[in-house]
């Protein structure tokens, strides 16, 4: 426990660094652990014997994993690039063709690896060779494909990345503390040390901390408000009515030693409670799922990179299916709430060119000047 918890608290401290530095630093140590993942998943099924009979054949998992994550990222973050290097007219022309053909890149060296798999099929090693096909892609789409859905969480306001994170590890510790003092009754067969009194202890902590977490984030700007591009200052805009507080008066039969007599409550405050919800029942399931497959290969963890909590890999996996859900969740019931005339005025203008640009400004001039004075303009 001891070195667990060492190893924990310089965990926090470095990630509220990087949180603190920004969006940019964030999705770099988002990268950084997406390759330490694949690095450990590729090893696992790794056989030092055949591939020292096929030179090379280890760079083809790093050609398809930097494929998806150009594809993937690509996707993502066109937006923001193109929003970043819209004053440079070269640049701009440069990002707006990559863009364009961004779709059929990802293609060409999807083929570039598919092409250079079939040229190392070996006699005798054919088994070998599309086992690891095949666990590369299941890699890509089980774990890099669902990772990859926090950097899309990380634009939309680093509330939306920091409170699912943080819900987790929280998750993550209460359960460890009660099943360690409390843990009577086994929850599952694949996690033997699982029990019902860490899940139900792990679970009321963390719907707590979600609504607790959620105020205090909710208060900073700089964590509410969308990255529009890659720069990397600090930023500052209006909030908005979800992170707009609202007054609750105290009731006269709380303790008269309550210090709050007025309570600041923000509407993401219900929204941060599904989340809550969510990663403390559904979310532990990709940890089982984890489990499970350690056991299939009879493995204790999937690496041995952080001292008293195994690989990288057994630290992320209910991360991912909570990223996932954290982005499903926003894109659902937050972004869609939000679209204005404003944004979507943006996301026209970004595609048309300056004439086209100055031609929808005059009718939307004459637009306006007919309903409002009733004479065109």
């Amino acid at each position: 426990m001891l070195i667990r918890i060492y190893s924990s608290v310089w965990m926090i401290g470095g990630f509220a660094l990087i949180i603190y530095m920004g969006h940019l630093y964030i999705c770099a140590m988002i990268v950084v652990i997406q390759i330490f993942m694949a690095k450990e998943l590729f090893n696992l099924l790794r056989r030092t014997h055949e591939d020292k009979s096929l030179p090379g054949f280890r760079l083809l998992n790093w050609q398809f994993f930097f494929t998806a994550m150009l594809f993937v990222y690509g996707r993502f973050l066109n937006q923001r690039l193109v929003n970043t290097v819209a004053t440079d007219r070269f640049l701009y022309k440069i990002v707006s063709r990559f863009i364009k053909y961004h779709m059929v890149t990802c293609y060409f060296f999807y083929i570039l690896g598919f092409i250079w798999f079939i040229l190392t099929l070996k006699k005798k090693m054919y088994k070998y060779q599309f086992g690891q096909y095949a666990w590369t892609h299941m890699i890509l789409i089980v774990v890099f494909a669902q990772s990859s859905f926090t950097v899309a969480n990380i634009f939309e306001g680093i509330f939306w990345f920091l409170l699912p994170a943080s819900l987790i590890v929280i998750n993550d510790i209460a359960a460890y503390f009660f099943g360690f003092f409390f843990g009577r009754t086994p929850l599952i067969k694949l996690s033997p040390k699982k029990t019902w009194e860490g899940f139900i202890g792990a679970s009321v902590t963390t719907v707590v901390s979600a609504f607790v977490l959620a105020n205090v984030f909710a208060r900073f700007k700089w964590l509410i408000c969308p990255r529009k591009d890659l720069s990397t200052g600090w930023l500052n805009c209006d909030p908005g009515p979800l992170y707009t507080p609202e007054y609750f008066n105290v009731p006269e039969w709380f303790p008269k030693w309550f210090l709050w007599k007025v309570i600041p409550v923000f509407p993401v405050q219900w929204h941060a409670l599904l989340l809550g919800l969510f990663a403390s029942i559904i979310a532990p399931f990709g940890g089982f799922f984890a489990s499970g497959f350690k056991r299939a290969f009879n493995i204790k963890d999937f690496g041995d990179s952080i001292p008293g909590h195994g690989g990288i890999t057994d630290r992320m996996d209910c991360q991912m299916v909570m990223a996932v859900f954290a982005y499903i969740y926003h894109q659902s019931f937050i972004a869609s709430q939000s679209l204005s005339i404003e944004m979507i005025m943006e996301q026209i203008l970004v595609n048309l060119t300056f004439e086209e640009q100055r031609a929808l400004y005059t009718k939307l001039g004459q637009i306006i000047s007919e309903r409002t004075f009733g004479v065109s303009v």
